[in-house]
């Protein structure tokens, strides 16, 4: 080959790797075409600080108060039992909407920084779970119990959350107490070994007040396990605070209920069990392995910022040409947004996630019996890391939350949150002309993204927060994971479909909830609740906010769910007496 035109080809691909390690290293700003955006230090308000999740200093200040202050010995709750005193929970206590507007546009005075604590008293006359206001921070010199003025009264202990160390010890008590009372039926059909069967428990844990017993629904301990179940069933009840106290209430087994394990024992023996061997599956799962069937011959598209982010994260706000927000992570309700802005203008004081509930249905009872309510685990206490490349691009901004939550010191999810800016695949809005005149005009489309992902149990939730250039805000929950499912017997597929040999992929529902408080125009002193919304939501709000304050609205559309909606005004059954007066 001609020397010049091999010199020729080497050079050109110098010149591609070096664009290439340009694009990767945009964010550096040392091959950019143009400068990255930069946003003026006065744009990033110290005020934001109002929304901002505790520091691990403040919640270790909260833990020594009221260890110090209560009179009672707090048990650390990575290792307590029932029947100790211990901290639950440690979170922002958020100040009231009037306080942080007074601060946030009248220069009113800096609202006391507080946090809420949860303590489980198992170890008094009338165990209870108590919440208490602690401030100010970060010296606390107080401590108030706001649990009556929350809900009216005492909140019974059997109500309380289980621990993780509670739920250990349901494990160790099925493994050590309870699968010893059929040792013949666990070994020939069950293949146990000490180790091979993983508990997954339902939720509620009871049908009445004061019940306090769960089903434990038994499957293969393998990679994604939740598609993998046996076929056995136990209630385990425990609602005494004394484990050795705890008992089991039924046993089920491939259709058919039994008294407790030991009756299943005997019917077994006598041959009157109707019995499903299953094949063992290996560890990795086989068909409920993550692990991906095909390898990716070439590397997914990357995000590429020609002159960098044209955002801006400081502590826990976010800045872009257009769009202002605060952020935290609620430790049961998840991420939360405040101070809402677009073009400086406050058009959403709130905008955060509630719950997620998922309904199934089943003829297995630990199935038709499971109302998960995702908040009572900890919506926020389950987020987990992103994984760059995957869950948000690689050039995203990520940063890091932490918890106080059933231990004592805190704990951190690095990379919990994501910021980015999207590309959205097609133009914002474009046309084309070719009548009377020749032009086209365009505007490429990009959202401003907020990004966390929780795992609660089986499923995953991606929670989008969605900025667009024209004012609109979206909202998304992208649920994945793995679905639950129970043992297939009888008429099992009228609640769902076969999904494996034993497997039934049970039918559910999901809902999530969301609050939004929106401050289009101002505080307006009115609330408007959709449940599940549309335009007869938006009709309610035209008809309760007047037709001027709606044409300045309906430019800042905001997706809600469809119709059911209901109205609470200040004062509006005396504006109604006066009208019919």
């Amino acid at each position: 080959m001609n020397v010049k035109i091999l010199f020729i080809i080497l050079l050109l691909g110098l010149v591609a790797i070096l664009g290439l390690v340009c694009i990767l290293l945009s964010r550096g700003g040392n091959c950019n075409s143009s400068p990255a955006q930069t946003f003026p230090e006065h744009l990033h308000s110290e005020r934001s600080w109002l929304f901002a999740d505790l520091t691990q200093e403040e919640m270790l200040r909260v833990v020594q108060h009221l260890k110090s202050h209560l009179g009672v010995i707090l048990e650390d709750a990575s290792r307590g039992n029932p029947s100790d005193n211990c901290i639950y929970s440690i979170d922002l206590q958020l100040p009231p909407k009037a306080t942080s507007l007074s601060y946030l546009d009248h220069e009113g005075s800096r609202p006391t920084r507080q946090a809420l604590a949860v303590i489980y008293f198992g170890n008094q006359p009338l165990p209870n779970v108590t919440e208490y206001v602690v401030g100010p921070l970060p010296e606390p010199t107080y401590h108030q119990d706001v649990t009556v003025q929350k809900y009216g009264g005492q909140v019974p202990y059997q109500r309380r959350p289980p621990l993780i160390s509670e739920y250990k010890k349901m494990a160790h008590f099925l493994h050590s107490t309870v699968f010893p009372t059929a040792p013949r039926f666990m070994q020939e059909v069950m293949n146990y070994d000490g180790t091979n069967l993983a508990a997954v428990t339902t939720s509620p844990r009871g049908l009445r007040s004061g019940d306090r017993a769960t089903w434990l629904v038994l499957f293969q301990n393998v990679s994604g396990y939740f598609l993998h179940p046996v076929g056995l069933e136990v209630l385990l009840d425990h609602s005494s605070l004394d484990v050795s106290h705890w008992n089991v209430k039924k046993v089920f087994y491939n259709g058919q209920y039994y008294r407790d394990l030991a009756h299943l024992e005997r019917e077994y023996a006598e041959g009157c069990v109707h019995v499903e061997k299953i094949k063992r599956v290996p560890l990795d799962g086989e068909f409920s392995s993550m692990k991906p069937r095909v390898n990716l011959a070439e590397p997914s598209p990357l995000t590429y910022e020609p002159s960098g982010p044209r955002y801006n994260v400081r502590n826990n706000q976010v800045h872009s040409s257009s769009w202002s927000f605060a952020f935290r992570m609620d430790l049961n309700r998840g991420p939360c947004l405040f101070d809402i802005r677009f073009k400086g203008q406050r058009i959403v004081y709130e905008l955060s996630v509630q719950d997620t509930m998922s309904v199934y249905g089943s003829n297995n009872p630990g199935g038709m019996s499971t109302r998960y309510m995702d908040a009572s685990f900890g919506i926020g206490y389950f987020t987990n890391s992103l994984v760059r490349g995957v869950d948000c691009p690689y050039s995203a901004t990520y940063l890091d939350v932490s918890f106080l939550v059933q231990a004592e010191k805190p704990i951190i999810t690095q990379d919990a949150f994501c910021v980015f800016e999207q590309d959205l695949g097609s133009p914002f809005r474009r046309h084309y002309s070719n009548l009377h005149s020749l032009y086209y005009g365009g505007l490429p489309g990009a959202a401003l993204v907020l990004r966390s992902v929780t795992t609660v149990g089986n499923y995953d939730y991606i929670w989008d927060f969605i900025f667009y250039p024209n004012g609109a805000i979206e909202s998304k929950v992208h649920p994945t994971g793995y679905i639950m499912s129970s043992f297939l017997h009888d008429d099992g597929l009228n609640f769902g479909n076969r999904v494996g040999d034993h497997t039934l992929g049970t039918i559910h529902t999901h809902f999530a909830g969301y609050k939004v408080d929106l401050d289009v125009g101002g505080p307006l002193g009115l609330e408007i609740a959709c449940s599940q919304g549309g335009m007869a939501c938006m009709q309610a709000i035209e008809s309760s906010w007047g037709s001027s304050l709606w044409r300045r609205m309906r430019t800042m559309w905001l997706p809600v769910p469809k119709p059911s909606c209901t109205r609470e005004a200040r004062g509006e059954e005396e504006e109604e007496e006066r009208k019919r007066a």
